[in-house]
């Protein structure tokens, strides 16, 4: 379920000073119930990809790398550490010093850092510089939850055009599909513990 952007901003993240010149897409609250350390299990979740999308996001996604290869948005020169320096470059030590999470299987994101109840990713092309955050928040009832916010960085006119144009697709099918996938993955990795 998308969620106030404040649900995000309002929250002490060590993002917000690593990243002060993106801004917050979106927030979505993420079906996960669990306990106060259970980041961890989500983090893997994620990051290994587990999952299916519909036919309709597949299809979006189709089209959006079709067009992407055809318009040269995510050739080699045009992500992370090439076009955009990595927001590896702005931590601090302490940070810096741990492991910056896992890395993905299934989409171009990388990790820039996990602590114990916030993940950073990051990924760049022609058009953005994107963080997917994933934060671990108190759910209201006793328990905890994943908590998603998309921060962005436009790349110019033509990538504040690009985000306007996509926005629709993001919040009425995209990101509510993921939201979903995540929700569904998350039932299953329980189901399996609890049948163990």
């Amino acid at each position: 379920m998308r969620i106030p952007n404040t649900a995000h901003t309002s929250r002490p993240w060590r993002i917000h000073e690593l990243a002060p010149d993106f801004r917050v897409e979106d927030v979505w609250a993420l079906p996960t119930p669990g306990g106060p350390d259970d980041l961890p299990r989500l983090v893997r979740q994620m990051s290994s990809g587990e999952g299916r999308f519909s036919g309709a996001t597949r299809a979006l996604f189709a089209l959006r790398w079709k067009l992407g290869a055809l318009l040269g948005w995510d050739g080699p020169g045009s992500g992370i550490g090439a076009r955009v320096r990595t927001l590896r470059d702005r931590l601090p030590a302490d940070l810096r010093d741990a492991s910056p999470g896992p890395d993905f299987r299934a989409v171009p994101f990388s990790s820039v850092y996990l602590t114990d109840d916030e993940w950073a990713a990051e990924m760049a092309n022609r058009t953005v510089h994107t963080v997917m955050h994933i934060g671990w928040v108190p759910d209201g009832a006793g328990g905890h939850r994943g908590q998603m916010a998309v921060l962005v960085k436009p790349n110019g006119l033509f990538g504040k055009v690009y985000m306007a144009a996509i926005r629709p697709f993001r919040h009425l099918i995209v990101d509510p599909a993921l939201v979903r996938m995540i929700g569904y993955g998350w039932r299953m990795r329980v189901g399996e513990r609890g049948a163990g």
